[in-house]
């Protein structure tokens, strides 16, 4: 079982600083939307409609947003159509970039990804052009401040979970799992009675790019922000790593 991650301190600020522009209220509706699309609107039938909900709710997204945007999936609310798509690339140091969108406009967003790229020393690949690099697992978080390493190690085996981690929240737990195992550990958290506030599939470098100097980890990091600050993105996973002792230069 892994313990912290590096990419803690950089996600914990870029959390904060989503809540306060309204952006994670945004993600969610799209995430509730999807859920709602693909696996109907009723949460005892839909676990991830049910992890969407939960998590809006711990982050006190309205209920008449989280209402509407189930509506909307379920097509009692009409209004564009939401499309989830992946875009592939490279970024500065030849590192590997995936990012996941929920868009109404796919030559919209295309266009614009595609040029967040190139602008920033990267450039966009085609499908299949870096996700070979990549393993797609299963994630779970749930918020439970009694646990520690040693006890959030045993829950993740009885579960049937791979691997655990200390979340970037006070109290948070990341689970991951084989893709297949996700509803299982999902189903198995929550009869343990834990409260689940995520559950969706991640894709995990398998090996990393560390990047050992100040210039092109700032490269790097303006790209990943450039990717993450865009409105329609839900996601973006990259294989690179920066050290701490560069991420304090950074900060």
């Amino acid at each position: 079982m892994s313990g912290h991650n590096k990419w803690s301190k950089i996600k914990f600020t870029k959390a904060a600083a989503d809540a306060k522009k309204g952006k994670i209220f945004a993600r969610y509706s799209h995430e509730i939307t999807l859920a709602a699309k693909s696996g109907g609107g009723d949460v005892d039938t839909n676990p991830r409609l049910r992890a969407a909900i939960e998590g809006a709710k711990a982050v006190s997204m309205p209920k008449e947003n989280i209402d509407r945007a189930v509506k909307k999936g379920t097509g009692e609310l009409q209004g564009a159509t939401i499309q989830e798509v992946t875009y592939e690339g490279y970024g500065p140091a030849g590192t590997a970039i995936i990012v996941e969108v929920a868009t109404d406009n796919t030559n919209r967003c295309s266009s614009e990804i595609r040029t967040i790229f190139s602008r920033n020393g990267g450039n966009m690949g085609t499908p299949g052009s870096v996700a070979y690099q990549f393993d797609r697992k299963g994630e779970v978080r749930i918020v439970d401040e009694a646990l520690n390493e040693d006890s959030a190690t045993e829950l993740a085996l009885d579960c049937g979970a791979d691997d655990v981690e200390a979340g970037e929240n006070d109290g948070e737990w990341v689970f991951t799992c084989a893709p297949t195992d996700l509803q299982t550990v999902q189903e198995a958290l929550g009869s343990a009675g834990k409260n689940v506030t995520g559950i969706k599939l991640i894709s995990v470098a398998q090996n990393t790019t560390e990047i050992t100097d100040v210039e092109t980890a700032q490269k790097v990091m303006k790209l990943y922000d450039l990717l993450d600050d865009y409105d329609d993105t839900m996601n973006v996973f990259t294989n690179f790593e920066i050290p701490d002792e560069i991420l304090e230069q950074l900060s």
